[in-house]
């Protein structure tokens, strides 16, 4: 358990200097020009860069050992930010730095969870995994505020160098607090694209991996309510105290039965539950329409986050049976397709929202995703009688089954 204590903290330092930098530079950057266009661009290096290194770098971590990878990513991010330090350094080279900064983070990201299964197996990886998830988003929400409250204290530049310590102190806890492991892939004369092509073909031509890749990926959409959190909070006559209630509240249900789920649930249980679980996630948000209140609103919001946990059998049943020399790669394109299916998903929510109501328009996406839900966990269910024996013996520490195709789904980069 100490590897995953020095992981998980890391985690956080990680995730949480993520968004301190992105948070200070956007708001230098609008602080400087005024302009909330140039504020747009330079928050969106918080997702446009991920999804280029999540595509081409993630599989770093196959190839080379996964705690040099992390230490590696670390010092760079902590390098790049400090350049960001020097005085009369100009807008479009502080955005330029920033959005390098982020494209390194994807084989972090793809290292960590790549590595964890090594360190954890059956039960107590299925434990570890919904802590680095429920983790990955409280940072993510906590880095952001912590971040503009800093600024307000100490000011954008002096905010970024915090940040730098962050990534130094998650390189020195990664490299003395988990011990070396050689590489699972090694190096081969095969070119990016061919490697990521490989990938690609690894994730999506496995039946049972493509249903839960699709299972995880709905979380783009039912997640909408996050990203029109302001907008319903105004149509309810609430201001900035009522949409983070309502953001806080999709996140509520999660953490407090998440425990529940993976330590008195077992595994070939979990792994029945998840279809119908998905479907729920998303047929909940259609009591949307009837333009509840706030508290019910928050209700509604909490009940889907925790049907949401879900995900963590789809994690697990991913890890079981993913072979370990394409762990990594497999992670980062299901993180990159997920950052992009997120990104469409509130563009088009946000747009249909100019239109309708808010509310209406997260029913609508919650009815859309149940269909699809449903779809998806039919197709589960004739096929998990064989897939669940075997993902629940490896879970129990049994090795995986020769010849036996990979399944997958991992939550965003949500997480972890």
């Amino acid at each position: 358990m100490r590897e995953f204590r020095a992981l998980w903290a890391a985690q956080i330092l990680s995730v949480g200097g993520d968004r301190l930098a992105l948070v200070a530079l956007t708001l230098l950057v609008y602080e400087r020009t005024r302009s909330p266009l140039l504020a747009a661009v330079a928050y969106a290096a918080g997702y446009v860069p991920y999804v280029l290194g999540g595509l081409f770098l993630s599989g770093l971590a196959d190839r080379l050992p996964r705690r040099e990878v992390m230490v590696g990513c670390d010092v760079i991010r902590a390098a790049l930010v400090a350049v960001m330090l020097l005085p009369h350094m100009p807008l479009d080279a502080l955005v330029a730095l920033l959005y390098v900064t982020t494209m390194v983070q994807p084989p972090f990201d793809a290292a960590r969870s790549a590595i964890l299964p090594d360190i954890l197996e059956g039960e107590r990886y299925a434990l570890a995994a919904a802590t680095m998830q429920t983790t990955f988003r409280v940072a993510v929400v906590a880095g952001a505020a912590v971040g503009g409250v800093m600024v307000a204290l100490i000011g954008a530049r002096s905010a970024l160098g915090v940040d730098a310590a962050t990534f130094v102190a998650s390189a020195v806890l990664v490299r003395f607090g988990t011990r070396a492991r050689p590489a699972p892939a090694g190096r081969s004369g095969q070119g990016q694209l061919a490697r990521l092509s490989g990938g690609a073909r690894l994730v999506f031509e496995d039946r049972a991996l493509r249903t839960l890749l699709l299972l995880g990926w709905l979380v783009a959409l039912y997640e909408i309510p996050e990203g029109l959190a302001a907008p319903y909070a105004a149509r309810l006559g609430g201001g900035p105290v009522a949409a983070g209630l309502l953001i806080a509240s999709t996140q509520a249900g999660a953490v407090l039965f998440t425990p529940v789920f993976t330590g008195k649930i077992g595994p070939l249980t979990r792994l029945r539950w998840m279809g119908p679980m998905a479907v729920c996630t998303c047929a909940v948000l259609v009591l949307t329409i009837v333009g509840p209140g706030l508290a019910v609103s928050m209700a509604i919001f909490a009940l889907s986050g925790t049907f949401a946990i879900y995900q963590i059998a789809a994690n697990t049943a991913f890890v079981a049976r993913l072979p370990n020399e394409r762990r990594a790669q497999a992670f980062g394109l299901a993180n990159a397709g997920l950052v992009v299916g997120q990104g469409v998903a509130f563009l088009l929510a946000g747009a249909a929202a100019e239109v309708v109501p808010p509310s209406t328009v997260i029913a609508l996406g919650g009815a859309l995703s149940a269909l699809a839900a449903w779809g998806l966990a039919l197709r589960w269910r004739r096929m998990s009688p064989a897939v669940g024996r075997h993902t629940a013996r490896h879970l129990r520490g049994h090795a995986p089954v020769a010849g036996q195709a990979p399944v997958h789904a991992v939550r965003s980069r949500v997480r972890g």
